[in-house]
């Protein structure tokens, strides 16, 4: 199974993500738009994994620190497009100290620089180079980690919840 480890935005901030998703489209902004369901931050992509339960048993040993989730600029990788995720000290420390869990347990996971960023769309078309919006600055107080499971589906991907990891 696909496993991801992410924090999941609270409704004011996925209210604002739609929001700006909306303005986009009405630049004339193409592709295809993150559904509201679907928008997360992903602090660890771990893929094809079959054991969830010890990757939550990892996940519990682990000492968190508390998280201030603020939305703030945005970016591109490639023809991805994202809002980007205010400096936050605790984020970077829990997203270090999972990687440090993991590897020493022999969990896989991606180890590309962590920016952190939640996607808006994927497949981005739109010919007057890269679109501007301002963000309101929405956030949160981060209060659990979430395991998912990520599926293809008929209309794209399908993220289920697996286990909620609190943050104390």
């Amino acid at each position: 199974m696909r496993l991801f480890l992410a924090i999941e935005p609270d409704n004011g901030i996925k209210d604002e993500l739609c929001f700006i998703q909306k303005r986009l489209q009405l630049q004339g902004v193409k592709g295809n738009f993150t559904p509201r369901e679907n928008m997360h931050l992903t602090l660890a992509f771990i893929g094809e994994y079959n054991d969830p339960e010890f990757v939550s048993e990892v996940l519990e040993s682990i000492t968190f620190e508390p998280v201030r989730l603020v939305i703030d600029g945005f970016g591109c990788f490639g023809d991805i497009y994202w809002i980007g995720i205010g400096e936050d000290k605790g984020l970077e420390t829990n997203v270090k100290r999972i990687r440090k869990a993991f590897a020493d347990n022999d969990i896989p996971f991606d180890r590309k620089k962590f920016t952190p960023h939640m996607t808006l769309i994927r497949k981005m078309q739109y010919d007057k180079g890269i679109p501007s919006d301002t963000p309101f600055p929405a956030g949160m107080d981060v209060d659990h980690i979430t395991l998912m499971r990520s599926d293809r589906g008929r209309s794209g991907m399908i993220y289920t919840a697996l286990d909620e990891i609190p943050i104390t």
